[in-house]
């Protein structure tokens, strides 16, 4: 017998704002998508014969935050998103994420003097380096299901 570690799920925080229709209709997704992958996660590794079985990501751990994020943390999502815009995935701009902002550098800034200024809901995927900002359902499910 091989002894192997347990699997860590994958992280995907929900900054989330339960005063916001969108950030409560992210929060109501991301838990059927997470019931989801938890019920089928001896299916698909059972019937991994499949390449597109081997990249579902299968079971991850939701957060939920209501707390503003650290600056650290801001920074990666605004890295994420700039990536994804560099990739031509999507056309999220720092302003998305810290309203007002012109660019990153700007959005850190207004960030630190006032935290309220984070968008929500953005939901992170801290594995997959990918974030969404606000409630796109289509582009949420298909970073909780796909593994890059």
């Amino acid at each position: 017998m091989v002894f192997r570690f347990p699997k860590t799920l994958d992280p995907i925080t929900l900054f989330h704002s339960p005063a916001v229709p969108a950030s409560k209709r992210v929060l109501t997704l991301l838990k059927q998508a997470s019931a989801t992958a938890s019920e089928t996660a001896t299916e698909d590794q059972a019937s991994d014969t499949n390449i597109h079985a081997a990249k579902q990501r299968g079971e991850f751990q939701l957060q939920v935050s209501t707390e503003a994020p650290t600056t650290d943390q801001v920074r990666s999502i605004l890295e994420f998103v700039a990536d994804a815009q560099a990739a031509g995935r999507t056309s999220y701009a720092a302003g998305e994420v810290v309203a007002g902002a012109r660019d990153a550098a700007d959005a850190l800034r207004k960030f630190k003097e006032d935290q309220s200024k984070f968008a929500r809901p953005i939901t992170v995927d801290w594995t997959n380096g990918r974030a969404v900002v606000g409630d796109n359902e289509s582009e949420i499910l298909k970073m909780v299901r796909q593994a890059e």
